[in-house]
């Protein structure tokens, strides 16, 4: 029999910070092992910018200060590839990112401070330096680890080597390379997860970094592996750390991937889909959107009410302990930054922030959004961050500070009951609670609208204390036998903290 276990009690209070580690900051303190891309130039597709791994350190205040206490890392493995996801050695943290010596310091600066740092795993594909693809390619069908990966085994045995550079003709037959890679990319040879040897592996370089002090793993297109290897990845992790977070990279809906035995929840891309859609209503960016294949079929410009309807789905979908665990995330690495599919928009960022940090589950920044950082797609959105703060929205910053400070002296916001209160037009109002008398909750109101807004539902409260959040005018309240009216400004949102009658 399987065996159940829930998601880290931790994770519901975690407010994290995604990092793309070569765009974020360089330290002095690291060895460069030569020239990079000039910091402030546009992202390329392959060139580096000599981010590292205690640049992050030398920022844990910054990091702090914004109300960050965990850390989602893209890959720090070797790899020949500025985002990683193109691993040669599982059990080596890249020298270009300082090293093994440069993850112990950032463990143990962050744990210092009661910071988690979750890592991302790549367990699906490698890249194809990976050192027994390398030894198939050099010895053909003699080397040992030909069923660490799908190669055809016929051709390599009549004398056709594999083609992991191939020529435009070769490129245009996926057939032609010699073995499966993934989206038949020739860098990203897919792994055999089945084979027991690569299985462990495997197994063994997730074990090895838990040991060394991480606090969990996202896991790459975790999807594309069979659930029996995830199950018994969780056994194994679990036996080592038992509040070890394991999130996933699954787009849509699927129940059936967090019911105990394999995630503790999955990247929320449905909530920023209904986010974008609601809060960009007006500006979306509809060639950005098409141009994102997630985003085309999802993101579409809705109202108040249609937003509630999606909303009140994405927290119930699953199981409470899961709801709070789920990764809510407003962009990554792999999408267009939020403001910029917004079409410009950084109200409609203010409102999808405000909304993450009152909602269930872990609020996620992708690094440099809270200063106004903008980017299209792949390589655009991976800019390297703006250290000159005359570059920063300090407006946006601000805002930023104050809403994850409100999630972390509000337990009900981590914690609470969600209740849809009204929605009407481009606006919406729903409430966390405890749901017990002479305690404490809040209401939340989103107006997307380019007009003010007049919310009114049934309500019985001892007190109504409008917050006022930086940059929008606090809403108004009147109150009349049992029912309340809310009153919000245009493009702005509202929180009013309220105290149940005895």
């Amino acid at each position: 029999m399987t065996e159940l276990s829930d998601p880290p009690a931790w994770v519901a209070d975690a407010v994290f910070y995604q990092i793309f580690p070569d765009r974020f900051a360089a330290s002095p303190r690291a060895e460069k092992a030569g020239p990079f891309e000039p910091w402030d130039s546009p992202p390329t597709t392959h060139g580096f910018k000599g981010g590292d791994i205690l640049g992050i350190v030398d920022h844990l205040d910054y990091l702090a200060d914004l109300g960050v206490n965990a850390l989602y890392l893209t890959p720090v493995f070797s790899s020949a590839s500025n985002h990683r996801y193109h691993t040669y050695d599982y059990y080596q943290v890249d020298p270009l990112l300082g090293g093994d010596d440069a993850l112990r310091e950032l463990l143990d600066a962050s744990h210092a401070r009661g910071m988690r740092v979750v890592l991302d795993g790549v367990f699906n594909h490698s890249g194809r330096g990976f050192w027994p693809f390398h030894h198939i390619v050099e010895t053909g069908a003699s080397s040992p680890y030909i069923d660490w990966f799908y190669v055809d085994k016929v051709a390599l045995a009549a004398g056709k080597e594999l083609q992991p550079y191939p020529s435009p003709d070769e490129r245009s037959d996926p057939r032609r390379l010699g073995y499966r890679a993934w989206w038949d990319l020739p860098a990203l040879p897919k792994l055999n997860t089945n084979n027991p040897h690569m299985r462990e592996h495997l197994m063994r370089a997730a074990e090895h970094w838990l040991r060394f002090g991480i606090d969990g793993w996202r896991l790459d297109v975790a999807e594309e592996i069979d659930a029996g290897f995830w199950r018994e990845f969780r056994r194994r992790v679990r036996a080592i750390n038992p509040d070890a977070y394991i999130v996933a990279e699954i787009w849509r809906e699927k129940p059936e991937w967090v019911a105990g035995d394999t995630f503790d929840a999955l990247m929320n891309y449905p909530l920023t889909e209904a986010l974008l859609s609601f809060t960009a209503a007006d500006t979306l960016d509809m060639e950005v959107v098409s141009r994102q294949h997630e985003y085309r079929d999802f993101v579409r410009p809705i109202d108040g009410p249609e937003f509630a309807r999606r909303l009140a789905h994405i927290v119930t979908m699953y199981r409470p302990d899961t709801i709070v665990a789920q990764l809510n995330l407003l962009g990554s690495h792999d999408t267009p930054r939020y403001v910029t599919v917004a079409g410009g928009d950084k109200e409609a960022y203010r409102l999808a922030m405000l909304a993450i940090n009152t909602l269930p589950g872990a609020p996620c920044i992708y690094y440099g959004d809270e200063v106004g950082m903008q980017g299209r797609h792949d390589p655009d959105n991976r800019g390297a961050f703006p250290w000159d703060e005359s570059r920063w929205d300090h407006e946006l910053l601000d805002f930023v500070r104050f809403t994850t400070s409100l999630r972390a002296e509000s337990d009900f916001l981590r914690h609470g009951q969600f209740t849809t209160l009204a929605a009407e037009g481009q606006a919406v109002a729903y409430a966390r609670h405890t749901g017990e008398a002479d305690d404490s909750g809040a209401i939340v109101i989103l107006n997307a609208g380019k007009t003010a807004a007049r919310l009114e539902f049934a309500g019985e409260f001892e007190t109504l204390s409008p917050v006022g959040l930086p940059g929008w005018t606090p809403p108004r309240t009147e109150r009349s036998e049992g029912r309340v009216a809310v009153e919000i400004g245009a493009r702005s949102g509202g929180f009013i903290r309220f105290t149940e009658p005895s």
